[in-house]
């Protein structure tokens, strides 16, 4: 019965060194929660997201307005109803990510991998889409004509031509 005691009371102790030393790793800095964020709503004018892991995130009817997320991973975020007019996403990924409704006018989609991502009713006007991914992006044909005239470039990351990505004939 003391064998079994001391098992267990071994067993806690290695547990609270792990915790603990986990806990030190992240304070340090060193290790990093791998957890989906939560901007819904918020108002983020001139927001620096750049170079950052944001998978899974809701910028949800958020304003975005000339925000940074250059080289971001954005896969399967939700900027449902968001303003991202101005604003830089280039060299990023939107993989399934959700776009509806959202204002990317005048955004830079430079090298942007959209694949898969639902964009029925986005606004793109006046977007920059060079090298830009949109493979199984579903769009209604007058967006799809309408970024057709403007498509060109191959995605660096993808090696896709964006005119090939949007069926552009």
């Amino acid at each position: 019965m003391r064998q079994a005691i001391h098992r267990v009371g071994f067993k806690r102790g290695v547990l609270w060194l792990v915790v603990l030393g986990l806990t030190v790793l992240f304070w340090l800095g060193w290790v990093s929660p791998a957890w989906a964020n939560d901007y819904t709503k918020e108002i983020l004018l001139n927001a620096d997201f750049s170079g950052r892991d944001l998978t899974d995130s809701s910028f949800t009817k958020a304003n975005l307005k000339n925000s940074n997320f250059k080289g971001s991973n954005l896969s399967g975020v939700s900027f449902f109803g968001a303003n991202l007019e101005d604003t830089n996403l280039e060299g990023v990924n939107l993989s399934v990510a959700t776009l509806d409704s959202a204002r990317l006018v005048q955004a830079n989609l430079t090298n942007a991998v959209l694949e898969g991502a639902f964009a029925y009713s986005t606004q793109f006007e006046g977007a920059i889409i060079t090298g830009a991914d949109f493979t199984d992006v579903d769009l209604p044909e007058p967006v799809q004509s309408a970024l057709c005239k403007v498509a060109d470039g191959t995605n660096p990351t993808t090696g896709r031509s964006t005119r090939e990505t949007l069926n552009c004939g």
